[in-house]
């Protein structure tokens, strides 16, 4: 092979340096790449805080490199025909924590928020072998998605408090959710305030109600009830109301694990608590009141039986959620 001349060899060595080499070019490419990728999540984001993705454009820019984000990404499935109530719920709360980011201060690049819905991309669920929904995953800007990046729903809830303490676990961005402003607990006190308001003007000469044991006793009773099944729980972490699995299509209200609870749990708690009170009063009121004996013993045997039904279907519900559980009413 013959030698170059000195002035095309150094010509040819000026080009490689102005170039950068095979590796800068590959380089160039990159990031000319990644600037379209994020220029075009900054546009969808700037007119949707969740961005709606098919198969194609989760693909190209959630999986494929190169990529510098964080997208997290909610498999739903939204069409009514699904009948997925709890993907409904979610999302509302989804809708929340995205907007909430979009519109903060603190607002970069960094951080996407996606949705996939199941008849607009099947293709991404049989990918990634998911077979149920609603499903949170954060996608990070490096690597692939860890077993921390799958977001517990069924402990956590998926109320956008919740979701964005997971968020600044994975992500290190910290979002303040702000809610849309509320006015349900505003108008039922002003209801209310009104009504005692009316009751107060209309029976002004004969205020005694107030001093009414039995409606004080019942609105406290009703307030305890509420608290113990759980409802507290349930403002705060945001269950979801039931379970539908997918496969058989079966619906369970009891969450089996000792750690979370279903909406409708509360419910049935809530109820079997009040069937065993009002089986409680029963038996006070018949061993108390000064009415005729037959009615005292249809009240004690009807008492017994509302306690005995209640407490041992509540005791199946907690067997049900602490597996080994050794006892029954029958043994107690």
């Amino acid at each position: 092979m013959a030698a170059l001349p000195v002035p095309l060899l150094a010509l040819v060595l000026l080009l490689l340096a102005g170039c950068g080499g095979p590796g800068a070019a590959g380089q160039r490419r990159k990031e000319m790449v990644l600037s379209e990728k994020v220029n075009q999540l900054m546009e969808w984001a700037s007119k949707r805080s969740v961005i709606r993705m098919n198969g194609d454009k989760f693909r190209r820019l959630v999986k494929a490199p190169p990529r510098n984000y964080s997208v997290i990404v909610m498999f739903t499935a939204l069409q009514p025909h699904r009948q997925c109530v709890v993907c409904k719920q979610a999302d509302e709360e989804y809708q929340i924590l995205a907007n909430s980011w979009r519109y903060s201060s603190a607002f970069t690049n960094k951080i996407f928020f996606a949705m996939v819905d199941f008849d607009e991309g099947s293709d991404v669920f049989q990918m990634l072998n998911m077979n149920s929904a609603p499903t949170f995953i954060n996608f990070p800007a490096k690597g692939k998605p860890k077993r921390g990046d799958t977001y517990e729903l069924q402990v956590r809830g998926f109320a956008a408090e919740q979701l964005a303490r997971w968020v600044a676990d994975r992500t290190d961005v910290h979002i303040r959710v702000i809610r849309p402003p509320n006015y349900a607990g505003p108008l039922m006190l002003g209801l209310l305030l009104a009504v005692i308001g009316g009751l107060v003007y209309l029976r002004g000469s004969n205020l005694d109600f107030l001093y009414n044991k039995t409606g004080w006793a019942f609105a406290a009773l009703c307030f305890v009830l509420a608290m113990t099944s759980g409802q507290m729980w349930n403002h705060i972490r945001g269950p979801p109301y039931a379970h539908k699995n997918p496969h058989t299509g079966q619906v369970n209200y009891i969450h089996g694990s000792s750690q979370a609870q279903f909406v409708a749990e509360t419910h049935i708690v809530l109820l079997f608590n009040g069937g065993v009170t009002l089986g409680m009063v029963l038996l006070h009121e018949a061993a108390t009141s000064d009415m005729d004996v037959g009615k005292r013993k249809i009240m004690c045997i009807a008492g017994i039986g509302l306690v005995v039904l209640f407490f041992s279907w509540l005791l199946s519900v907690f067997r049900s959620k602490y597996h080994g559980y050794p006892y029954r009413y029958g043994s107690l």
